[in-house]
């Protein structure tokens, strides 16, 4: 995997269907990525007020 990859996953579960979250190195919003059979969906993961749960944004 590239260096410079701007997103980075932190958490995964399950198998024939995943839930993970992914964090936007650049902008440390997070995102959540639920996966099953041949359906998907990527959308910003999102606190109790409606707001975009941010991560410290970091370099590794």
């Amino acid at each position: 995997m590239a260096k410079d990859q701007r997103f980075e996953k932190v958490y995964s579960q399950g198998m024939l269907e995943t839930t993970e979250i992914w964090v936007d190195k650049k902008t440390g919003v997070n995102y959540i990525f639920h996966t099953s059979g041949n359906a998907a969906g990527f959308t910003p993961l999102l606190d109790s007020e409606g707001k975009p749960v941010v991560s410290s944004v970091w370099d590794k």
